[in-house]
C-alpha cells in the first residue's frame, strides 16, 4: 500500500549542509526525509516558489515533453529504500497504455510538482525511513534525527512550507 505525502518543507541539513526535502504523510504526523542533492533542491525550491525561469528547465522539458506527447504523469511513488538510496517510479499514461519509468525521488518530487500530481511513499519506504533516518554516515543518530524532525516548527522549516 502507498501513503499519499506531501512536501513539509525543504531545508538544509545542519550537520552536513545537504538539502532535505522533508515529506509528511497526509494522514498523520509522520515525516521522512530525503537528503538531495543542491540542483534538485534548487528546481523542487523554484517550484514551490512559483517561480520560472527564463528558460525552461529540465523538469520543465520533460513536463512539456509528456504533454506533448498527449501523456499525463498520474502520480510518482518512491517504492523502495536500498542501501540508504531512495528509489522512485514515475507512473504515466498515454491513451490506455500506463507505463512506469524509474526516477530518482528528487526529479519525481520535481516533476511531480509541476505536473500537479500526488507523491506517495510504499508503506514499509516510510516505515523503513522514519525508524532508520541514518542519512550520510557522519550525520547524527537515527534517534536524533528523528527528535529533530518531529520538533521542527514552521518557521525551522523556513519559506519552503506547504
Amino acid at each position: 500500500m502507498d501513503i499519499e505525502v506531501r512536501i513539509r518543507g525543504l531545508m538544509m541539513d545542519p550537520s552536513t549542509n545537504m538539502p532535505i526535502v522533508v515529506l509528511k504523510d497526509v494522514g498523520s504526523d509522520a515525516v521522512m526525509p530525503i537528503w538531495v542533492g543542491i540542483f534538485e533542491a534548487n528546481a523542487i525550491a523554484l517550484e514551490i516558489e512559483k517561480m520560472t525561469a527564463a528558460r525552461p528547465m529540465t523538469h520543465d522539458l520533460t513536463r512539456n515533453l509528456v504533454r506533448h506527447l498527449n501523456g499525463e504523469l498520474e502520480k510518482v511513488v518512491i517504492t523502495e529504500l536500498k542501501e540508504d538510496t531512495f528509489y522512485a517510479v514515475l507512473w504515466l499514461k498515454q491513451g490506455d497504455e500506463q507505463v512506469a519509468v524509474d526516477a530518482r525521488p528528487s526529479d519525481a518530487i520535481a516533476l511531480a510538482l509541476r505536473a500537479d500530481c500526488p507523491i506517495f511513499v510504499a508503506d514499509k519506504v516510510m516505515e523503513t525511513a522514519k525508524l532508520n533516518t541514518s542519512g550520510p554516515p557522519e550525520g547524527p543518530t537515527a534517534e536524533q534525527l528523528r527528535g529533530w524532525l518531529e520538533g521542527l516548527n514552521d518557521e525551522d522549516l523556513g519559506r519552503y512550507k506547504m
